[in-house]
């Protein structure tokens, strides 16, 4: 039996070439299930995990429902940060010029002026709920026209008290739009919103499948809170590691642990909500090179990094919940590549993330965790699992 072909799907001659000119023919199972529904016109929930395709899933609707004759803004995307905003709109940017559709991305940080010309132009807007809603006060851009309405990572926007913006932003736009809600979770307030945006929707749950996942070993280290630095820099001498990312609580954590990290030896950057665009863009570009091998990030921010050959990812600073573990060390392990996903544990941290590895079925890995070693002790005992 032959491959389904995004022609099967619905997709227009002009798109397929734009796709094809990619590389990409054959689509993934998320374009699969709910490319057909939107293109039937349909509200659709999608539940699906980072480098499932998602993006291009909504892109291929965007650019096949919407027209090049529509007023505009016809299509929305709202997204939680820049660097998210800045893919999005590169993901689409062959689509919608196939189809003579043009996009203006809008997000903080970079002037204004120049966005609101492009947006007040564009057919497609990608943007983050603070810009849009300084545009909107201005009168820069109206949303009476949006045909198409997407939220993607809305999880992530809830999670960043963007709630009241999208609401009001949500508020503006017609109610016979058609919507497409994208979520890691569809529980909780997540669940409860997309209910409520949504009329009648098709919803669509993707898991990875084994290949996309790759193999994550799962570590958690026992350190006592003084020994927390010398702990990271032992597991960044590794030989094994590639790329890395390091989690830290707060954007002044992160710049501190970059500066301390330097006096060890260990060149790495920050990237989190206070850095300019600039500095953002300039700290992504470099460690997608590969002239910078560790990035050192806030949970936020790391939202816009999109880089398939992550190694390492290690949470420095514990995280939250059982949410923010999935987001973290779903980073590495992607496109059926391996990786470790580490974490460090202190005495006070225990029963947290204790919780977490029981709800992950990790229980094996983190009931071994060693107890923290004393300074100047011998070398951690390493415990681990593979998922």
């Amino acid at each position: 039996m032959s491959k389904q072909s995004f022609a099967d799907l619905g997709v227009s001659d002009p798109v397929a070439r734009a796709l094809a000119r990619r590389g990409v023919t054959t689509p993934f199972s998320v374009q699969r299930s709910v490319v057909p529904d939107v293109l039937a016109g349909r509200d659709v929930l999608v539940k699906s995990p980072t480098g499932s395709g998602k993006t291009l899933a909504f892109g291929l609707a965007l650019a096949e429902r919407l027209e090049a004759t529509d007023a505009r803004a016809a299509g929305l995307v709202l997204v939680p940060t820049r660097e998210l905003a800045s893919q999005v709109s590169e993901e689409l940017a062959d689509l919608a010029r196939a189809r003579a559709l043009s996009i203006a991305t809008v997000y903080g940080g970079v002037g204004l002026e120049r966005q609101a010309k492009l947006a007040r132009r564009a057919h497609i807007l990608v943007a983050t709920p603070g810009r849009l809603e300084d545009l909107l006060e201005r009168g820069a851009v109206r949303l009476d026209r949006v045909r198409m309405l997407v939220l993607d990572e809305a999880d992530r926007m809830l999670d960043m008290g963007f709630r009241p913006a999208v609401d009001r932003i949500v508020a503006r736009t017609p109610s016979d739009r058609q919507t497409l809600f994208l979520s890691a979770t569809l529980e909780g307030e997540a669940g409860r919103i997309a209910r409520a945006y949504t009329r009648e929707a098709r919803l669509h749950e993707e898991l990875a499948s084994e290949k996309a996942r790759g193999r994550v070993e799962h570590r958690f280290l026992g350190v006592a809170h003084e020994n927390k630095l010398e702990s990271l820099v032992e597991e960044l001498a590794d030989h094994d590691r590639g790329r890395t990312l390091v989690f830290v609580r707060t954007k002044r954590g992160a710049d501190r642990l970059v500066k301390r990290l330097s006096r060890h030896g260990v060149s790495a950057l920050a990237i989190h909500g206070n850095r300019s665009q600039a500095q953002r863009e300039k700290a992504l570009s470099r460690f997608h090179s590969g002239s910078i091998d560790t990035l050192v990030a806030t949970d936020v921010a790391a939202r816009g990094i999109d880089v398939d050959d992550v190694t390492h990812v290690i949470n420095f600073d514990a995280p939250e919940d059982r949410d923010a573990y999935v987001h973290r060390v779903g980073r590495t392990g992607r496109a059926g590549r391996r990786g470790v996903g580490i974490t460090l544990v202190t005495h006070e941290q225990e029963k947290v993330v204790g919780k977490i590895a029981h709800e992950l079925r990790l229980h094996a890995p983190f009931a071994q965790t060693p107890a923290p070693r004393p300074r100047g002790g011998g070398r951690r005992r390493r415990h681990h699992a593979n998922r």
